[in-house]
């Protein structure tokens, strides 16, 4: 399975990369390939390419606020999951989000 996702909070700072980590921690533990753009205050970081979207089984926007580009995932299964529910428990998001594909 692989999994694209987008991660950004109102300030940037340190929801975004805990995000970021914890979703990265899961997936290797669940054996799922994922790669994650953050919006930061650093700007858009590992920023997802149309090949890394085209191919991804799914996408998951981590966000309480407008991601940028967020045409790119127009064409794709995509699901908006509220930034708390990654940090409080990323395994209940990956059973929840990612068992149907």
């Amino acid at each position: 399975m692989k999994i694209v996702a987008v991660t950004a909070c109102p300030t940037g700072i340190a929801h975004t990369y805990m995000a970021a980590d914890a979703l990265t921690k899961m997936a290797s533990k669940l054996n799922v390939s994922i790669k994650v753009e953050t919006q930061g205050a650093m700007g858009v970081e590992h920023q997802l390419t149309a090949v890394d979207i085209a191919h991804a089984d799914k996408v998951l926007i981590v966000s309480d606020i407008e991601i940028e580009q967020p045409h790119r995932f127009d064409a794709s299964k995509t699901v908006y999951i509220e930034m708390e529910e990654v940090l409080l428990n990323v395994e209940k998001v990956f059973i929840q989000h990612c068992r149907d594909v």
